[in-house]
């Protein structure tokens, strides 16, 4: 059963695992207007994860291993399953279309980016900062 699990992935948070990301976990819908408010002197990321599929957790190993961006943002981590009504928010405050995985990167209140799937890309995230 372990086999199966490396290969899809696990139900565990990146709190859980290592990462060398110090993720804060986004589990209150009032955590957005802090993100909003707070995006005017640091922006913020937010990456939107689904801890049940294989390609969501292959975007976020990706995307940690090539994050580089230390103190120059606040890194968010949204677990959909247990939170669907704060993606839902987010879609709505963000003017966001929600897919999973997503990230967004969220400057003086508002998204300026979003890529979903294989386009979450730690790169292109440190270009639009």
């Amino acid at each position: 059963m372990s086999f199966l699990k490396n290969f899809f992935g696990s139900e565990e948070t990146p709190k859980q695992q290592e990462s060398k990301i110090n993720w804060e976990l986004l589990t209150d819908v009032d955590q957005l207007g802090e993100i909003i408010f707070n995006s005017n002197e640091k922006p913020a990321v937010i990456f939107k994860h689904s801890t049940r599929c294989s390609v969501s957790r292959m975007a976020l190993k990706q995307f940690e291993n090539e994050f580089n961006l230390g103190e120059e943002v606040t890194p968010y981590f949204l677990d959909l399953l247990n939170y669907r009504e704060i993606s839902n928010e987010i879609a709505n405050r963000f003017n966001v279309y929600h897919e999973s995985p997503q990230i967004l990167l969220i400057k003086d209140g508002k998204s300026v980016y979003d890529a979903s799937h294989s386009d979450i890309d730690a790169g292109d995230l440190s270009d639009k900062l």
